[in-house]
């Protein structure tokens, strides 16, 4: 069967004078046939595709990723191929490009996204463990309620008494009035669980001003810089100057809530541990939540999201300033270098582009004048891909390239746009609604919006006026 079938793949070769070497040993190799294509191989000009890792072959890479320091090569590996590929695609003469070509180019591009991501998410695991390891007691821990609050989750049992111990301890600066649904304060322990692994895995929580309240809203006062000033002689009159105005700007709290459901017997099981679960169901879809809202979110209980600041006054400083990509449909290089030097020099020390994976893909392909590639992958584990030098957040939300979309975000993030979070992550357990499984309704508060728009510039895709 192994002679039958290498047979049919060399006759495929030699039928297609131009074939997909990559795809033609990852055939070989599936069928365990591979050592004795060698030689045919080597006479197709193919010996060497089967060197290369299994994730630029197009296969999925990440399902089997465990090592960091390999994945990191690997991706320096990818991107290597993809410019060589690139570079072969670049050099066909218009109207005679390789179809072959262009499908590998596309498929080691997709490849290197997959690692690049890989990489991200091996290095937001290492993050993860270095905040919930060690076991530990930190400060503002109550190691009390956590027990009693476990115990709670479990079973139901204790409710009166945790009620009680809201109120003392490390919980009495976080209880503000009561909740009529008894709802109960999860442990502080949860709470900064939640809002720790939300920071790693949101970029615009990575990379915005995160900030906690224990009220409604957070207002912050904006001086138009409008006093007047003027050089005047010895003896020259001195009228009146104008004055400078001030004007506010509320970030009010939306409630987010997460419910996620367990049966009764996997939350007896002693080995199950309560805390870690309800933390990781409630982080993931709050940070998907919240970065749909980040992105495009209306500012009516949810924040306000960066691109509702592209147009009009959103915001007592204006708008979001905006540089075109000088392409009707597409992005270009000279676009996005408009993009970096339209920022005040003084914001670019810190700033970051944000857009999503499709987007990136893009941007990979495209060169500067001198024919360096714009887009570079990490150089180590737990540092960002880079665009022209500067770190590149991934954010699912932003849209895709098209005509007169608004795929890039690029700026200081830190003094450009705000989290508010309400202190309090309240879980109200409810063995009843859905028998025999048990719902936690687990909800807090979170706000957000541009607070400098100055300090920030989107990319739309459109020709220059």
């Amino acid at each position: 069967m192994k002679n039958l079938f290498l047979a049919a793949a060399l006759a495929l070769a030699a039928l297609f004078a131009v074939s997909d070497a990559y795809a033609m040993g990852e055939l070989l190799q599936a069928a365990g046939a591979l050592p004795a294509a060698a030689p045919f191989l080597a006479i197709a000009g193919v010996g060497a595709a089967t060197a290369m890792p299994r994730g630029i072959l197009g296969a999925t890479f990440r399902a089997d990723a465990s090592d960091p320091m390999a994945v990191l090569a690997q991706l320096q590996q990818a991107f290597n191929a993809f410019k060589a590929e690139n570079e072969t695609k670049l050099a066909a003469k218009a109207g005679k490009e390789d179809v072959v070509t262009n499908e590998k180019v596309d498929r080691i591009n997709a490849a290197v996204g997959e690692l690049q991501a890989s990489l991200s998410e091996l290095a937001i695991k290492i993050a993860a463990a270095a905040i919930t390891g060690g076991g530990a007691p930190r400060p503002g821990d109550d190691a009390a309620y956590n027990t009693a609050f476990t115990a709670y989750a479990r079973t139901g049992d204790g409710e009166s008494a945790i009620k009680a111990q809201q109120f003392a301890g490390p919980r009495a600066t976080l209880s503000v009035g009561s909740n009529p649904d008894g709802g109960l304060l999860a442990p502080v322990e949860w709470d900064r669980t939640i809002t720790d692994k939300l920071k790693i895995v949101s970029a615009m929580r990575t990379l915005a001003r995160v900030i906690s309240i224990s009220s409604t809203g957070f207002t912050k006062v904006y001086n138009d810089r409008a006093t007047a000033s003027g050089w005047v002689g010895e003896t020259t009159a001195r009228p009146g100057t104008g004055n400078a105005q001030f004007q506010q700007a509320t970030f009010t709290t939306g409630e987010l809530y997460a419910m996620p459901i367990a049966s009764q017997q996997l939350l007896e099981d002693a080995l199950i541990d309560i805390g870690a679960w309800l933390g990781d169901e409630v982080m993931t879809e709050m940070a998907y939540q919240e970065g749909l809202a980040f992105v495009n979110g209306d500012g009516i209980q949810k924040p306000k999201g960066l691109l509702q600041y592209a147009s009009g006054t959103p915001h007592p400083w204006g708008a979001i300033p905006t540089v075109n990509s000088g392409a009707a449909s597409a992005l270009a290089a000279d676009g996005l270098i408009d993009l970096v030097h339209d920022l005040p020099s003084e914001r670019t020390p810190n700033a970051a582009f944000i857009m999503n994976r499709k987007t990136q893909g893009a941007i990979r392909k495209l060169k500067d004048g001198q024919g360096r590639y714009l887009w570079e992958p990490s150089t180590q584990v737990g540092d960002p891909a880079t665009i022209l030098g500067f770190p590149v957040a991934e954010l699912a939300a932003m849209p895709d390239v098209a005509a007169n979309a608004l795929p890039i975000a690029f700026g200081d993030w830190q003094r450009g746009y705000l989290v508010v979070d309400r202190i309090g992550v309240q879980v109200l357990r409810d063995p009843y609604s859905q028998k025999p499984f048990v719902q936690f309704y687990s909800r807090k508060r979170v706000g957000g919006g541009v607070t400098d728009p100055t300090c920030l510039r989107l990319h739309k895709v459109a020709v220059n006026a």
